[in-house]
């Protein structure tokens, strides 16, 4: 049942980071629709985080979401080989803007998701 939910999840998340990536297409100069899915993807898995206990994180509910959906969604691979590419190109400051407001932006999405979390786990 692990397998499955993580296997699902994954597919699911993968898909979203596709169809985001068709939708913001026409900012081929700088990795739009990437940056949105590790910012998205980071506010989901601290919103997880903060929502469910260590114990909930490994049930298939967590399994699905943070290691399944955020796994095939955020793409850290793809934002690598993005910033490389602007690195050949010699854009350097869209290089460094796309590694500081990936990393800022996605922190701030994982703590902002984890207070939230944390608010909704109180509330319920």
């Amino acid at each position: 049942m692990s397998w499955l939910m993580v296997a699902l999840g994954g597919a699911l998340g993968s898909v979203g980071r596709y169809g985001i990536g068709l939708a913001l297409a026409r900012f081929s100069a700088f990795p739009v629709g990437t940056l949105l899915a590790n910012v998205l993807g980071s506010l989901v898995i601290g919103l997880c985080a903060g929502l469910f206990d260590a114990e909930q994180r490994s049930r298939p509910t967590g399994l699905f979401l943070m290691v399944g959906f955020c796994g095939g969604f955020t793409t850290f691979s793809a934002f690598s080989l993005q910033t490389f590419e602007l690195l050949e190109q010699q854009a350097w400051l869209k290089a460094g803007g796309n590694v500081m407001l990936s990393i800022v932006l996605c922190l701030l999405g994982t703590w902002l998701g984890f207070l939230l979390g944390q608010s909704l786990r109180k509330t319920a």
